[in-house]
């Protein structure tokens, strides 16, 4: 009986022992399989919103794992993302086509470059309260404006005056206090929305807006925003990580086209402050936007580059124009 006993005890350490080892095998496993992936870091324009859902389904989903990465989205904490890009401080940010221009014609250039467009068109305006009567740039004299003091912001507020025959130096100019639609009719007249994300916000709130989409009041306003960029290094150094993180996004964003409410829910768990209806409402919006006109998820046009370009030229944000092919590629997109 003791012998029975002892075979008993050894044929269970012998099997605990060769479970502990199959442990160990699948940890190092996994360990090795975490090395094996490229470690990438993308820096947001801001917080993130519905203009980043793919990214973020990508992630969840697996996509940029199957393609031999580990993608950490993070938010800008030390100052403008294609600076931070240019520093090669993330690998892919998120920013405009403004920000790219304006980089690139500068004294002391940086050395980055718009890889894709998250949306094919300008999806922003300016908005007035529904009962303001300010229903046009014919109506901006003597208004007040709030808004983020952006370089190019200013050029095209002149523009849309100026086309209406207007004075732009009879505008009040504000910096925004970061309330959103609930500052006009107090604070300032005029904002600039983006109507996926703003408008929404406003409707959702009972607010009535006029809305005076960008693109319709001068066809130069059709530029891209927001972009993904990445720095003139990491496209010398690693095309083909490039090409593997925009594959893994496109999947995320045609996701986002095909199931904009659940993958509205997806960026919610990782940013759960917004009111999920909202997310759903805005996502639903930008579904049938990130491939307007296009087949291709992220490509991009020389026309709109030069159009924006000779825009800020002619407004004085830039000393220079600048050929739309030092500005964008389009080489990593549907491989």
């Amino acid at each position: 009986m003791k012998n029975q006993w002892k075979r008993v005890m050894a044929l269970l350490l012998a099997a605990l022992l060769a479970l502990t080892a199959c442990g160990d095998a699948q940890t190092e496993e996994q360990s090795k399989q975490n090395q094996e992936l490229k470690k990438v870091t993308v820096i947001l324009d801001y917080v993130p919103n519905t203009n980043h859902t793919g990214m973020y389904v990508a992630l969840q989903r697996g996509y940029y794992e199957a393609e031999g990465l580990d993608v950490e989205i993070i938010e800008p904490t030390e100052g403008a993302t294609a600076t931070l890009i240019a520093q090669e401080k993330g690998t892919f940010g998120i920013a405009y086509q403004e920000d790219v221009t304006i980089a690139l014609t500068s004294e002391d250039p940086l050395p980055v470059k718009a890889i894709a467009t998250i949306i094919q068109h300008n999806t922003s305006g300016f908005v007035t309260l529904a009962d303001s009567g300010i229903t046009s740039p014919a109506d901006f004299e003597g208004k007040t404006y709030a808004g983020w003091a952006g370089p190019g912001e200013s050029a095209v507020l002149e523009a849309c005056m100026t086309k209406e025959g207007k004075d732009f130096s009879k505008l009040n100019m504000v910096i925004s206090d970061g309330s959103g639609f609930e500052a006009l009719g107090k604070s300032c007249d005029i904002m600039w929305f983006f109507e996926g994300w703003d408008s929404v916000m406003a409707e959702m709130n009972g607010v009535k807006l006029n809305y005076m989409e960008c693109r319709q009041l001068d066809e130069r306003l059709d530029y891209y925003t927001p972009i993904i960029i990445t720095s003139d290094a990491v496209i010398e150094r690693d095309p083909e990580m490039i090409e593997a993180f925009l594959r893994a996004a496109e999947k995320g964003y045609r996701d986002a086209m095909a199931d904009p409410e659940g993958c509205a829910e997806i960026l919610h768990s990782y940013a759960s402050a917004y009111d999920l209806a909202m997310l759903k409402k805005s996502q639903t919006y930008l579904a049938d936007k990130y491939m307007e006109d296009t087949e291709v998820w992220g490509m991009m046009k020389d026309e709109v580059w030069d159009h924006y370009s000779a825009f800020l030229k002619e407004y004085g944000v830039i000393q220079q124009t600048i050929p739309a092919g030092e500005c964008y590629t389009n080489e990593f997109l549907g491989k």
